[in-house]
């Protein structure tokens, strides 16, 4: 059986409501519940302050001059998928560095590796490592180059959650260890064939993240001891990060899993709702995403759904239901859902889709954000897109290593700008690719490959 790739390096919007014209009478039901306040030039995990994918520091460019943009510093760095997270003056950068094995990609096989997964935290200034946590772990995964989550900085804490199921929460100022848990030890867990990649989220006093298995598709820990507070839903791990959401009068805790869209309560994990929904492989990976009250879920392949969510009561109804030749299949990078209108990037056909949310109908499509010239498809084309506060235009990170500022609308995409960051070192059909996530943080872009981090300044001088 042939198996596709994807990578969860990166669900956007994981919850906030941006309300558009339709939106305005119901911005008071439905918004994004707000996370530990942090200045608004910080990234502290992933998708940024409010886990909604948009960059609100003001004093930034918006076009990219044909020279490019200045280059702060370079920093060695090992393999990885997991963007960095940016924080109270540190870049928290993940990575694996290899020992012995063979490293492959392969979608259907697992590759056995020897060597130590890493947390380095880096001045974000400099570049200079301020501090290292690391220790030995044996990977058996398919596409072995290293973590795949985003650390979660809340407070005086990180939270990191390595490949292979090993969930540490780490003191931000020597990383020195406050608790660990071993899914596979404490739980039993399996660990996914992509590895576990459900970037921690954090809400009062939980921690949240995808252990799977019964009775444990996920799991609340406490953010302080990492002591078990509750465990919810027959489901497999998946690869999607939980995300919350008020609706209804009511916080929501969404859950993107193999078998469907689950909403809990997060105080207890008592169910809400569920929303039956089928990714191929059990490739639950794009973050739902939101606009006014309604939310949009892609799945593999095939599904893509539509959902509204109650005003009154969490609740939620199906709208619609997309097929493979409408809509778009978000898989790598998260979609954006802004004015009604839904962008992202086909894991079918590899190219930038909008989508209108009325029906599914594609407005448009472009090569131009993954591989310009590109007439046909590829496969899992991936580009990272980050809004620009409340404007249409989006940082776009494409999978060639090229930084770009466009304008989205729903009538075109249009570009401001591009200049060549840092190389695709890793590869995914055939191909050299770079998937992960930047940081936006300080009037500064933080963007790794499998060998270095660079920061890229953004300032508009």
């Amino acid at each position: 059986m042939k198996f596709d790739l994807f990578f969860a390096t990166h669900p956007r919007k994981p919850g906030i409501a941006k309300i558009s014209a339709t939106g305005l009478l119901i911005s008071a039901a439905i918004s994004v519940t707000q996370p530990t306040k942090l200045s608004a030039d910080e990234w502290p995990g992933w998708m940024g302050v409010q886990r909604d994918g948009v960059y609100r520091e003001s004093g930034i460019v918006d076009s990219i001059p044909d020279d490019g943009l200045p280059i702060k510093w370079r920093h060695p760095i090992a393999a990885g998928y997991a963007g960095p997270a940016v924080a109270n003056g540190k870049v928290f950068v993940p990575d694996y560095v290899t020992s012995a094995g063979e490293s492959f990609n392969n979608p259907g096989q697992r590759a056995k590796l020897k060597g130590k997964e890493r947390l380095l935290a880096l001045d974000e200034n400099s570049g200079d490592v301020l501090w290292e946590y690391a220790y030995n772990r044996p990977y058996e995964i398919s596409y072995p180059s290293g973590p795949r989550a985003t650390p979660t900085v809340d407070g005086d804490r990180v939270y990191f959650l390595g490949a292979e199921g090993d969930l540490s929460c780490l003191d931000i100022d020597d990383g020195s260890v406050v608790w660990k848990r071993e899914f596979t030890k404490d739980f039993g867990a399996d660990v996914p064939i992509w590895g576990f990649s459900a970037h921690p989220l954090v809400h009062d006093d939980l921690l949240f993240t995808m252990v799977g298995g019964h009775g444990q598709g996920i799991v609340a820990f406490d953010k302080k001891t990492g002591n078990v507070r509750w465990k919810a839903l027959d489901v497999p791990a998946g690869y999607c990060a939980p995300i919350k959401i008020e609706a209804g009068g009511t916080t929501q805790l969404i859950v993107f899993h193999p078998e469907g869209l689950t909403s809990l309560e997060p105080s207890t994990g008592k169910k809400f709702w569920d929303i039956p929904v089928s990714p191929s492989y059990e490739m639950s990976v794009a973050v739902p995403v939101i606009d006014g009250n309604k939310m949009f879920v892609s799945s593999i392949h095939t599904e893509a759904v539509l959902i509204e969510l109650g005003t009154d009561s969490p609740t939620a109804k199906e709208l619609w239901r997309g097929g493979a030749k409408n809509a778009v299949h978000c898989s790598n990078a998260p979609g954006i859902f802004e004015d009604g209108v839904i962008y992202g990037t086909d894991c079918n056909q590899g190219d930038l889709v909008a989508v209108d949310a009325k029906n599914g109908d594609r407005l448009w499509t472009t090569f131009e954000a993954t591989k310009p010239g590109e007439r046909r498809f590829i496969k899992h084309g991936t580009a990272f897109l980050t809004q620009l506060g409340d404007s249409d235009r989006y940082l776009v990170m494409s999978e060639n290593g090229d930084l770009i500022v466009a304008s989205l609308t729903a009538k075109e995409y249009k570009e401001h700008g591009r200049m060549h960051v840092l190389e695709p070192t890793g590869e995914a059909f055939g191909r050299p690719v770079v998937w992960s996530h930047p940081a936006y943080a300080n009037q500064t872009a933080y963007v790794r490959n499998d060998k270095e981090i660079v920061a890229v300044d953004l300032s508009a001088k």
